[in-house]
């Protein structure tokens, strides 16, 4: 164990952080550099519910010794930099909290798991958990268990919906909310970052920025980074018992949001197959395919009409247009300041 006093420290941390539009504004009291676990926090606008999140965190059934790095990504109002100062001050939990400037989810994730890996030199499994999500108790020590028992590159879970209204209980099964595998095993990709661990080793075989920062606005920059994993050869488990549970506020289940979600998923499918595309006539194939899966979406969403709700039936529909606006430049940037609300 490599104890350092963070005050007879800032020079290694100030050094970390060599890019200027990053700033660290709170850390542990002490830091543990041979730590082989940090947890990445990206942060935006939810003070309040960071508090459940690092309580999740502190409660963690492991004997594994971990550090964290949350990423505050409001550089004007940072309201979740007091919260971290707290418990990082107060030695709930060791590590750090920085600014990062530069607005967007591909900005705060980079920042993150960037400032984790060039702090924690021993460390080898990097996980994330969203702002808005709450970790099970033995979250942790069943992702890295997994980690170590499979050899895998990558290990997800599921993020289960806990929705602030409860009257509309199907929605859980609404694919916009339902985990991807129900299942614990050897998985072909995993598609999001909010329940994940992920090797050193994997960082290592990519340029900086891991996360393609034109998906900066438009999310799914997870989604391109675990396509080319795969494309690598790398390897993914499911572990289906570490459950992360999402807060879904009552602004995120109206038909509006979800519609609108439905557009941005086809979206990044449109992008992310456009992008591994190497060629024009690869491009052109991608872009005939998205064309011809909007009349199939019609007939997949007549047939889920006699055994599902009008608002899943139309899903296969809306992530079809979604692909199409997108073949023809149209993208909604849901990670925008202004298109977020507090």
């Amino acid at each position: 164990m490599t104890l350092i006093p963070t005050d007879l420290s800032a020079t290694r941390i100030a050094d970390v952080v060599c890019d200027p539009n990053r700033e660290i504004v709170a850390s542990s009291r002490v830091i543990d550099l041979s730590v082989g676990i940090v947890v990445c926090i990206p942060c935006f606008r939810r003070p309040q519910h960071l508090r459940l999140t690092l309580d999740s965190l502190v409660s963690q059934r492991t004997p594994r010794s971990f550090a964290v790095v949350m990423v505050e990504n409001d550089a004007a109002r940072r309201e979740s930099a007091p919260v971290a100062a707290e418990y990082l001050a107060g030695g709930r939990l060791q590590g750090v909290c920085l600014v990062e400037k530069r607005q967007g989810n591909c900005q705060a994730i980079n920042a993150a798991f960037e400032t984790a890996q060039a702090l924690f030199p021993a460390a080898t499994r990097f996980l994330m958990i969203d702002d808005d999500e709450i970790a099970s108790p033995d979250w942790l020590e069943l992702m890295v268990r997994t980690a170590e028992a499979t050899g895998a590159d990558v290990v997800g879970g599921p993020v289960v919906p806990v929705f602030d209204d409860d009257s509309q209980p199907w929605l859980s099964r609404h694919p916009a909310f339902c985990p991807a595998y129900d299942y614990s095993g050897a998985v072909p990709l995993i598609y999001g970052c909010g329940n994940c661990l992920i090797t050193r080793a994997v960082f290592e075989r990519f340029e900086r920025p891991a996360f393609d920062l034109r998906f900066n606005f438009l999310g799914g920059g997870d989604c391109d980074f675990f396509v080319r994993c795969r494309d690598a050869g790398m390897t993914f488990h499911w572990t289906a018992e570490a459950v992360i549970t999402e807060t879904v506020p009552q602004s995120r289940t109206s038909l509006g949001w979800i519609a609108k979600r439905g557009l941005r998923i086809g979206a990044i499918n449109y992008r992310v197959q456009s992008k591994a595309a190497r060629s024009a006539a690869a491009r052109m194939l991608v872009f005939a395919q998205m064309v011809g899966r909007m009349p199939l979406s019609l007939v997949r969403a007549a047939s889920l009409l006699t055994s599902s709700k009008t608002v899943v039936a139309m899903h296969p529909v809306m992530v079809a247009l979604g692909s199409v606006l997108a073949a023809f430049g149209i993208e909604p940037k849901p990670y925008e300041a202004s298109k977020i609300v507090s």
